[in-house]
């Protein structure tokens, strides 16, 4: 006999929801969005959503995993963040992405290359077709007037942010016996 999860969900109030683990070799975590997915089909970094959300980029992490279980307003942020309808940010049996997130995603990573071309062009005519490609973009979706180009090497931060490396302690006995 399975157990089933009654609580508020999609179907409705009380409606039967899928058991939190699979009759497989061994339970398998409950996913509750793919919210990591979609911010990877767009080519958003984690630093990007973490200004945009106001929170410090290992919040966004463990936000952005899939069996991290989020209250209304932090979806509603992401979904805010990720500029994607809400629906695209919540496990549907499965389901691919919808046509047009598909879409917004595939012309924000063209845009992030348009604008890195433009930005590394050697000759004037490149960096003409680079900016004529740029401003073709932004008549077709003007939203995309904010992205950025793709770098190079690492990503760009703030003075006052710090890397990845500043985010993790170190364990006491990396120091050692220093005060003896």
């Amino acid at each position: 006999m399975s157990t089933v999860d009654y609580t508020f969900g999609l179907g409705g109030l009380n409606a039967p929801q899928p058991p939190l683990t699979s009759s497989g070799p061994g339970p398998r975590p409950r996913r509750f969005h793919r919210i990591a997915e979609v911010r990877e089909q767009q080519g958003t970094s984690i630093r990007s959503v973490a200004r945009k959300l106001n929170l410090p980029m290992q919040d966004v992490r463990d936000q952005e995993k899939a069996t991290t279980d989020l209250h209304l307003s932090q979806l509603l942020a992401w979904q805010q963040a990720l500029e994607v309808p809400l629906a695209d940010l919540l496990i549907d049996s499965e389901a691919p992405l919808s046509s047009p997130v598909n879409a917004r995603a595939q012309m924000l990573r063209v845009m992030k290359t348009a604008k890195a071309l433009s930005e590394s062009a050697a000759s004037p005519g490149t960096q003409r077709l680079a900016t004529m490609l740029v401003g073709q973009l932004i008549d077709l979706m003007p939203e995309l007037a904010e992205v950025s180009a793709w770098h190079s090497v690492g990503q760009r931060r703030t003075q006052d942010e710090l890397g990845r490396i500043a985010e993790q302690s170190l364990p006491d006995s990396v120091f050692g016996d220093m005060g003896s």
